[in-house]
């Protein structure tokens, strides 16, 4: 008989970002004259811009035709995706990469859980504080982050604090340890760049 893992019994019952935006609407409705900026889930603010609509449409085009037609991708992305990601983000930064050592993905979230089954469930993992909460949960739904005690805080997990007062840089964790997730609060700056590519595509 097949038994279900009793280490999803542990994750807290809300998503944090869910329960921020209940929170955010419960605000808005008590404040009806409150400006609110949400910091909560990263979502975009602004349409796609050209560029990338005239892409999706050709990418859309090639897929209606059987002489363009493209089934599953090779598991490490298409060469001229890959390629294009040496050109635009790495060679025009003077770094210079082979295209093996470039991985398309679906994403982080997925990949984080994904490779948790590459290492024993004991190994010790430390994390920035904060952190992106699928970084704990995908370790707590391996068993690898002990029981969660009142301050929400994991007992098998370093927390490495990032604060106005080190720069949000952390010091390094003064035991050993075999993993550690590092999440710096960059996503504005990213999208940033992100918004002048396409603007100026």
């Amino acid at each position: 008989m097949a038994l279900v893992n009793d280490h999803f019994l542990k994750l807290p019952t809300g998503y944090l970002f869910a329960d921020v935006a209940k929170r955010v609407n419960v605000f808005k409705a008590q404040h009806p004259k409150s400006d609110v900026i949400s910091l909560g889930i990263g979502d975009v603010t602004q349409p796609l811009c050209p560029a990338v609509i005239e892409a999706l449409h050709r990418a859309a085009d090639e897929m209606a035709s059987a002489a363009t037609f493209r089934g599953y991708g090779p598991e490490q992305g298409y060469d001229f995706l890959r390629d294009a990601i040496l050109r635009g983000d790495f060679l025009s930064r003077g770094i210079h990469l082979e295209r093996d050592e470039i991985f398309v993905n679906d994403g982080a979230k997925s990949d984080t859980g994904n490779f948790q089954e590459l290492i024993r469930w004991d190994n010790s993992i430390a994390v920035t504080d904060p952190i992106y909460p699928v970084y704990i949960d995908s370790n707590v739904m391996i068993g690898r982050a002990g029981t969660r005690g009142d301050d929400g805080r994991w007992s098998n997990v370093i927390y490495l604090p990032c604060t106005a007062e080190n720069g949000f840089v952390p010091e390094l964790p003064q035991q050993r340890v075999d993993v550690i997730y590092l999440c710096y609060p960059n996503n504005l700056r990213v999208r940033r760049s992100a918004a002048t590519s396409c603007d100026a595509g």
